[in-house]
């Protein structure tokens, strides 16, 4: 294999540009990612972006270390449903004060939150660095946080969003650029608009930041009244809190650059008086199944779970790393038309890939070729066409067999390490160990990363009497 490589590309929907990755501070590459409401059970659609910014994650710590990417996707829990369950359920503990609105939002919320992280793990995504939940960034916080409450003041303070008719609005004139990331015109948009609709706005196009609850509905106290926050401040709030005002990658699905994305563009920016709120936008195509938009109506609405544990499609389950690797076939940001005939196809390649892969008894050095194919904008299927290279070129015990191991590995797929080397892993443990007490990171991150290839995964942890830094090792499957 070549030892040639390149940097990574990305292309970035707000230049709709191509565009050289140059993260703001290479100790601490911050990528947020909009994740699942946690209404009901995460459906297929779901899926996609959770697994495309898994790759995106695993290849930012494979190019920067493993300790200096930053990956925040949010639980998004505030949502009139979920509101108004939790007081349907345990409004007489909320109202006597036996539990606070979040905690019965938590309540709420537990099954469909933990069955979201059991489907994702099966589909082989490595938890985020940081998972916050909505209802925990409504409020001002004691450590000081970024929370929705203190970011509309601080819009409202600048000039940004008024009150009017008992809600917050965004002021959209109040930013000459809004619609930036959409490309939408605002001219347009206000001569198209129907403005009867919402006529305490001052523009058609103005949106909610904080809207009353009346007596009957779950709300947070705030200087406006008791009320509870719009859709967008969220994200916000939650990507300022752990990443800053302005970070380094935004993601999310293709259906959030209207109007998601860009009132939260529009939000961060005004608060923070910022030019940028990241400096890259990545956005996921949409799926459709068996060449039909998604729906209930249509019989083709499936959740995760229900693919993986039932035999609704195609009359049988399918394994996590089939859907992962079906997923993937496609470029992230062409649609995909999610069949049987594509479950099937990333079927047999996966078993010709792991039958061939199965011949090492380790795996050997991660082919830069691979990472080449990554770093230019995620081109997994030009990925996949080096995995079936070396499958073409795998024999007993040979380097093309430890290469395709190697990066089945890495992409997150299940393959078996055998034969580990006990002995090799605890003095490569011990080095890694004195690295990091000469505070050398560098080092310390690529023997973590080595021993991550050949499918040892390192867990840090502290002695619970000396509270010395001691690491644990296992098999990655």
């Amino acid at each position: 294999m070549s030892d040639a490589s390149q940097g990574l590309r990305l292309y970035n929907t707000l230049t709709r540009k191509e565009v050289d990755f140059v993260p703001i501070d290479p100790r601490n590459v911050r990528m947020y990612v909009c994740g699942p409401t946690v209404y009901d059970f995460a459906h297929i659609g779901n899926a996609r972006p959770v697994i495309v910014f898994d790759v995106l994650f695993r290849l930012l710590r494979h190019l920067y270390g493993e300790t200096h990417v930053t990956y925040v996707r949010n639980i998004t829990d505030v949502d009139d449903k979920i509101n108004a369950r939790a007081l349907r359920d345990f409004g007489g503990e909320i109202a006597s004060g036996r539990l606070s609105l979040n905690e019965a939002i938590r309540r709420v919320t537990e099954k469909t939150a933990d069955q979201f992280h059991k489907d994702v793990a099966v589909l082989g995504c490595l938890e985020p660095t940081v998972e916050p939940r909505a209802t925990e960034f409504v409020e001002p916080r004691a450590d000081g946080k970024a929370d929705m409450i203190s970011l509309i003041q601080s819009l409202i303070e600048r000039g940004h969003a008024y009150v009017a008719a008992g809600e917050v609005l965004f002021d959209t004139a109040s930013m000459p650029d809004y619609g930036q990331l959409s490309k939408r015109n605002l001219d347009e948009q206000q001569a198209g608009a129907r403005i009867a609709v919402d006529a305490h706005k001052k523009n058609p196009q103005d949106f909610v930041l904080w809207k009353l609850s009346s007596p009957e509905e779950p709300g947070w106290n705030s200087p406006w009244g008791r009320g509870r926050p719009g859709w967008h401040i969220e994200c916000s709030a939650m990507s300022a809190a752990y990443l800053g005002e302005v970070f380094d990658i935004h993601g999310g699905g293709l259906d959030l650059i209207f109007p998601h994305h860009e009132n939260e563009i529009a939000q961060s920016r005004c608060a923070h008086g910022t030019d940028v709120m990241a400096n890259i936008w990545m956005h996921n195509g949409f799926l459709q199944v068996e060449g039909q938009k998604m729906s209930k109506s249509l019989g083709n609405f499936f959740s995760i779970n229900e693919l993986l544990e039932t035999e609704t499609f195609g009359g049988r389950k399918w394994p996590g790393e089939v859907l992962r690797l079906a997923m993937l076939m496609t470029h992230y940001r062409e649609p995909i038309d999610f069949s049987v005939r594509k479950l099937e196809e990333a079927e047999n390649t996966l078993r010709k890939w792991k039958r061939a892969a199965d011949l090492a008894p380790g795996a050997g050095q991660l082919p830069v070729e691979v990472i080449d194919a990554l770093s230019d904008d995620l081109a997994t299927y030009a990925a996949f066409q080096v995995l079936t290279q070396l499958a073409g070129e795998a024999a007993d015990g040979n380097e093309a067999a430890a290469a395709l191991k190697a990066s089945l590995l890495f992409l997150g797929f299940d393959v078996a390490s055998a034969d580990i080397d006990e002995g090799g892993v605890a003095k490569a443990i011990a080095n890694r160990l004195a690295l990091i007490a000469a505070k050398n990171w560098t080092e310390a991150d690529r023997i973590r990363d080595e021993l991550l290839a050949q499918g040892v995964q390192l867990k840090d942890g502290k002695d619970p009497v000396t509270g010395e830094r001691v690491t644990t090792w296992e098999v990655k499957r």
